[in-house]
């Protein structure tokens, strides 16, 4: 069965930081382009960053731009988004998915595969 567990979220003050963890089983991640995206209740779903196999190519929504950072570890088969100086529009529950392309410039996600993280950015 393919998965794909999210852990990682919580709550953090305007500023912090939190790393977010993306657990791959029942196949290998860095056969396939993994992608980071966000649902805030009442707003629409957001392609926030993916990753591409063999080059590592990113791509990043301008929202997070200079302040989260994908990454992944090949022996952990996990990938990682690193979210640094939140705000709170940061708030959201935050997914990870492995079934939609990568592209330069933008990033498309597709329906959730695991039950997402919370993100709670507030004083």
């Amino acid at each position: 069965q393919l998965r794909l567990v999210e852990s990682g979220g919580g709550l953090v003050q305007p500023g912090g930081s939190l790393t977010l963890s993306c657990a791959a089983s029942g196949f290998t991640l860095d056969r396939y382009p993994i992608g980071w995206f966000r649902q805030a209740p009442g707003k629409e779903r957001e392609g926030v960053s993916c990753i591409n196999p063999n080059d590592n190519s990113t791509y990043y929504a301008d929202s997070v731009k200079g302040r989260f950072t994908i990454s992944k570890d090949s022996a952990k088969n996990t990938v990682f988004l690193q979210l640094n100086n939140l705000k709170p529009e940061d708030t959201a529950v935050y997914y990870c998915g492995g079934d939609r392309p990568c592209w330069k410039s933008y990033y498309v996600p597709g329906e959730p595969w695991g039950q997402g993280t919370q993100v709670t950015v507030s004083s």
